[in-house]
């Protein structure tokens, strides 16, 4: 029997994060090209500086500021796609899974990983292969707003309320 109230979290885990994760080309196209209006913000869901790129577009400022933002698109996708798998893997109890190199066949295109000697790899400081870093603790789910908190956090930093 399984410790999980549904059948299969992981999966349930990855439907909904395909539904929500963004897209590193769209957004960086959409701050170069619809930056003047803040388009870019909006997609990211931070309709604040949205709402003032579409206050100022006349002025030509929001332009510039859309091309440079361009540059500094990926990092903040993939910000928001952490965050955002994050809270999903909270609201569902279960940690966040981790992608694993080595688990990859030979062949597929992706660089295999070199065995490197690690102290206290193995013993006598046998060669592990791979590095596989630990897998963090699991964000807690508010049960009351279903905010995600730090691990060691004993009240809710959305609502408050005692976890």
């Amino acid at each position: 029997m399984s410790t999980y109230a549904y059948p299969n979290p992981q999966a349930i885990f990855y439907q909904q994060f395909h539904a929500v994760r963004r897209d590193e080309v769209v957004g960086i196209l959409m701050a170069l090209f619809l930056g003047t209006f803040g388009a870019h913000h909006f997609y990211l869901r931070r309709t604040g500086m949205g709402i003032l790129y579409l206050c100022f577009f006349w002025s030509g400022v929001p332009s510039i500021l859309g091309f440079i933002e361009c540059f500094f698109m990926p990092s903040r996708v993939r910000e928001f796609n952490a965050i955002q798998a994050a809270a999903i893997a909270a609201s569902l109890g279960i940690p966040i899974p981790i992608w694993n190199p080595a688990a990859v066949p030979a062949g597929v295109g992706f660089a295999q990983p070199q065995p490197t000697t690690a102290p206290g790899a193995g013993p006598a400081g046998a060669p592990a292969v791979g590095f596989v870093p630990m897998q963090p603790e699991p964000l807690k789910a508010c049960p009351n707003c279903q905010k995600a908190n730090p691990p060691g956090a004993r009240f809710c930093t959305g609502c408050g309320t005692a976890l």
